[in-house]
């Protein structure tokens, strides 16, 4: 795939299969929490980005299975001295998108500040400053809801245990129309604790069909929960409730969390996704009917579909997100965020192509999972080979560079310098309890400073480096099976760094970074 989205020839696509149907997920990468607008013919759709900087991806499609990245909406994570080193399951969670009054507008919650809200007229921005509508801990997956038949505004939110020792209830709250405060202290809408067999009730998205205020909202944790629908003739309740999807006799475990949209034809979908470990949440386009009792039906009568047909939209040109970057003009593609708020300094300006990345400084130099200077894409679902060349220009005693995965253990190969300047092939790692990494090879020499990285990724993220420095790609230590963080698929990476000291440490320059797919979906 190229830089703009394309597929090429013998490349993967996404689940656009080519004859008027599709195959789930059709975004088959870690795209968390998806939610969705239509805004005339396009549709748009965020998702979760955690600690990482830029934040809040923007993803832009006309038929609901073909996606392309056209941005972020949110530059740097605020309060920005928290996200000043990594903090990878903490910031942006579960997103809403909405539009409303000719303009875009983004809520979410941080588990450790509050709910936040960004807006433009411009889905390419700009977007404006955060602005917490609400502080407090433990406030997470907030979404806003205008109603245009009473001229009212409402905010629902969720909430995590592990900051404000609740959970499993969601709370409503009257809004004032430009989004800027809640007009009251927020009372409980659903409390799940009273619902027998529902737990873990979260992530809501608030609508209004039909003369009902609706609330879709998953339950049942990410990796086993379901997809839960619930009514009232009035904001404040009472609610019925109803399971809407859930796994039943398919293989897709825990399909939930997401978010309904309906297409200029009036035909209803639901995007959500599904949890696949170190791959992430990858996300999925079910079908949606009313039926005759008015409650929604998503999927194949409440079981997900694997291959369905394509909304009827004009066709599109087949498309994914972009992954391929031969850094023009020295600059990375929006594919590439920061493990947390960037620096000035951390790249080199230069008119030629490839990405230099200065040897940053640090005393955790030793462990990839501590420093913000390390720049991620998302690890692709289905089986591939990574590429990218290197050199290391750095001289420094210990300078290093490389292509990592990233997770809660982490492998990277790449180029390091020895104390008396000489440049050596390095394959190193770190388990998920190990404070520092250590050798996965022994090092060999690299002459002139220069390597081709190679990572061959086959199912189950099952990882094996190889590295070519003059004399063909050699393979390089064990297996490794990449590892998700917490809420966080495992992450593809691209860093350079030496160990703390007071001069520079020089730059590496990253070229040709390529992701070819070995075979179709699965």
């Amino acid at each position: 795939m190229n830089a703009a989205g394309a597929i090429r020839p013998g490349d993967l696509g996404p689940g656009d299969l080519g004859n008027g149907t599709y195959r789930n997920p059709v975004l088959a990468a870690d795209w968390s929490d998806p939610d969705v607008v239509r805004v005339g013919d396009d549709f748009y759709l965020t998702a979760s980005s955690f600690g990482r900087a830029p934040g809040l991806p923007l993803l832009h499609s006309r038929d609901l299975v073909n996606w392309t990245l056209i941005g972020h909406a949110l530059e740097r994570l605020e309060p920005a001295e928290s996200f000043a080193a990594p903090r990878h399951d903490c910031g942006v969670w579960a997103p809403s998108i909405r539009y409303h009054e000719g303009r875009f507008w983004i809520f979410w919650g941080d588990p450790d500040h509050g709910v936040f809200q960004v807006n433009s007229p411009d889905i390419r921005g700009p977007w404006s400053a955060p602005h917490l509508v609400k502080a407090g801990k433990g406030l997470i997956d907030a979404c806003p809801l205008w109603d245009e038949e009473r001229g009212e505004a409402y905010l629902v939110h969720a909430w995590a245990k592990s900051r404000s020792g609740v959970k499993n209830r969601l709370t409503g709250h009257r809004m004032s129309p430009d989004g800027r405060q809640l007009l009251d202290e927020g009372a409980v809408l659903v409390d799940a604790d009273r619902l027998p067999g529902w737990f873990t009730l979260e992530g809501p998205k608030l609508y209004r069909h039909d003369g009902w205020f609706w609330i879709f909202a998953p339950a049942g944790g990410v990796e086993h929960g379901w997809q839960g629908a619930f009514r009232s003739r009035a904001f404040h309740g009472p609610y019925e409730e109803r399971i809407v999807l859930e796994q039943g006799d398919t293989a897709v475990n825990g399909p939930h969390q997401g978010g309904w949209v309906r297409t200029p034809s009036g035909d209803d979908w639901f995007l959500h996704f599904q949890q696949r470990g170190a791959y992430g949440r990858v996300v999925h386009l079910q079908p949606l009917r009313w039926g005759t009792d008015g409650w929604p039906v998503i999927g194949d009568g409440g079981a997900p579909v694997d291959v369905h047909e394509k909304p009827a939209l004009p066709p599109q040109p087949t498309s994914a997100p972009a992954t391929d970057d031969d850094f023009p003009g020295g600059r990375h593609g929006r594919q590439w965020q920061w493990s947390a708020n960037p620096r000035a300094g951390w790249t080199t300006s230069h008119a030629a192509d490839g990405l230099r990345l200065a040897c940053v400084r640090s005393a955790d130099a030793h462990d990839l999972r501590l420093l913000p200077h390390v720049l991620t894409q998302r690890l692709p679902l289905t089986p591939c080979t990574v590429e990218v060349g290197l050199r290391l220009d750095g001289t420094a005693a210990d300078a290093r560079a490389g292509l990592a995965v990233l997770g809660d253990a982490f492998h990277w190969i790449g180029l390091a310098r020895d104390g008396d300047g000489t440049a050596r092939l390095v394959h190193r790692f770190a388990e998920s309890v190990a404070e520092r990494e250590r050798d996965a090879e022994h090092p060999r020499p690299a002459p002139d400073g220069t390597a081709r990285l190679r990572i061959d990724i086959a199912d189950g993220a099952r990882c094996r480096f190889s590295a070519d420095t003059g004399d063909g790609f050699r393979p390089s230590g064990q297996v490794f099976a990449a590892t998700p963080w917490r809420w966080v698929g495992a992450l593809l990476g691209l860093f350079a760094t030496a160990p703390a000291g007071r001069n520079g440490a020089g730059t590496a320059l990253f070229t040709h970074f390529r992701i070819t797919h070995d075979r179709p979906h699965p």
